[in-house]
C-alpha cells in the first residue's frame, strides 16, 4: 500500500461502522503497516472511529490457556452459538510468529472450523511478534476496529505462559480455558494467574474422569470473588468437540457484561486498557528514563484516563515530549 493508495480516513471508518468486510480488512492492514504515512493515515482514521463512539458498545472477550486446552475448538464452538443468537462475531487470533517472515504461523485457522460465506463472522490472524504477554502491540488498536462493527470481538491469545497475562488488560470479560489432567491449571493457580480470570472453563469435559478431577481440582482451589470485585467467578465444563456446555459459557460470558454495563464500569475500563497499551509502549521503546522523565507510570496513567483524545494522538503527544528529552541531553564530551 503506496501513500497514493492509502484510503480516506473518515470514509474508511464510516465503512468500517457499517460492517463492510473489504473496509475491516483495509483499516487491519493499515494499522499493520509501520511507514510513517501509513501510521498518520491511520491516526486519522482512529480518531474519527473513537469520535464516532463507533467502538463503545459491543463485547470484548479474551480466551487464554495452557498450549493445547483447545482454544481454537472453543472458539469455533462459541461462534456457532453466537451466530445462532444473531450476533456478529470478530475474532483476533494471535498465533505464534515464523521465525523467518514474522508472519502468523497459523494463520486464519479458524476460517477451516467457520463458514466462509458467513458475513457475520471475521477472523484475523496475526503474529504475537515475540512480545511477552501472549499478544501483539497491534491488538488493542485492532480490537477498536472490530467492536465498531460486529457485537462480539474474540481476543484468542497464544499459548499462556505463567506471567503472560496481558488478555486481562486488555478485554472487559477473560475467560481461561483448562486442559484436564495437564497440571498446568494447579500450577498457574499458585502463581496467581488464576486470579485474573472471570471465567474459567475446564474443556474436553469428554475426557471423562480426568477433567471432573481437574474442575473439582479449580473448584476447590478458587477464590470465588474475582479481584474486580461483584463478580463470582464461575468454574464450568464444556466439550468442543460434543457442545457440550457452550451455551452456558455464552451465558456466562453474556452476563458478566450485563454486569459491567449495569455498573457504568465498561467505559472507565476500556480508557484504563488504552492507557496501560500507551505505556507500555512508551516503556518498550524509551525505557523506564524516558518514563520517569514524563513523571512517572502513575502520572501518566492518571493524565491518559482523563484525556478526550484518541489512541494514537494520546500515544504521539506523549512521545514527542519523550524524543524532547532526549534531544535536550547534553552530550559530555
Amino acid at each position: 500500500m503506496n501513500s497514493s493508495e492509502l484510503p480516506d480516513p473518515a470514509e474508511l471508518a464510516d465503512a468500517v461502522s457499517r460492517g463492510e468486510r473489504a473496509a475491516l480488512a483495509t483499516a487491519l492492514n493499515l494499522l499493520d503497516d509501520r511507514r510513517s504515512e501509513s501510521r498518520q493515515c491511520a491516526a486519522q482514521f482512529l480518531a474519527r472511529l473513537q469520535q464516532d463512539e463507533s467502538c463503545a458498545g459491543g463485547r470484548l472477550i479474551g480466551i487464554t490457556g495452557p498450549p493445547g486446552a483447545g482454544k481454537s475448538s472453543l472458539t469455533a464452538a462459541l461462534i456457532t452459538v453466537w451466530r445462532q443468537r444473531g450476533l456478529r462475531v470478530g475474532v483476533l487470533a494471535v498465533d505464534p510468529s515464523s521465525p523467518v517472515s514474522g508472519g502468523a504461523l497459523l494463520g486464519d485457522r479458524l476460517r477451516m472450523k467457520t463458514s466462509s460465506d458467513d458475513d457475520g463472522v471475521f477472523v484475523r490472524s496475526l503474529a504475537c511478534r515475540g512480545e511477552f504477554g501472549g499478544l501483539s502491540a497491534e491488538v488493542w488498536p485492532m480490537s477498536l476496529v472490530m467492536l465498531a462493527a460486529f457485537d462480539v470481538t474474540l481476543i484468542e491469545t497464544v499459548g499462556v505462559g505463567q506471567r503472560e497475562i496481558d488478555v486481562s488488560r486488555m478485554c472487559d470479560t477473560t475467560c481461561y480455558v483448562a486442559q484436564p489432567g495437564s497440571g498446568d491449571s494447579v500450577q498457574f493457580l499458585k502463581a496467581g494467574i488464576l486470579e485474573v480470570p472471570h471465567i474459567l472453563v475446564v474443556n474436553k469435559e469428554d475426557m471423562g474422569a480426568v477433567a471432573r478431577r481437574t474442575l473439582s481440582e479449580l473448584g476447590a482451589a478458587m477464590n470465588r470473588e474475582h479481584s474486580d470485585g461483584h463478580w463470582q467467578v464461575p468454574v464450568l465444563s464444556a466439550s468442543a468437540t460434543r457442545g457440550s456446555g457452550i451455551e452456558a459459557l455464552a451465558d456466562a460470558m453474556e452476563q458478566h457484561h450485563e454486569m459491567l454495563l449495569a455498573r457504568n464500569e465498561l467505559g472507565p475500563r476500556r480508557q484504563r486498557y488504552q492507557a496501560q497499551w500507551i505505556l507500555k509502549r512508551l516503556l518498550d521503546e524509551f525505557g523506564s528514563f524516558g518514563i520517569e522523565r514524563l513523571g512517572g507510570e502513575r502520572e501518566i496513567f492518571d493524565q491518559l484516563q482523563v484525556q478526550d483524545l484518541a489512541l494514537f494522538e494520546q500515544y504521539e503527544q506523549l512521545r514527542q515530549r519523550t524524543v524532547g528529552f532526549y534531544n535536550d541531553i547534553q552530550p559530555v564530551l
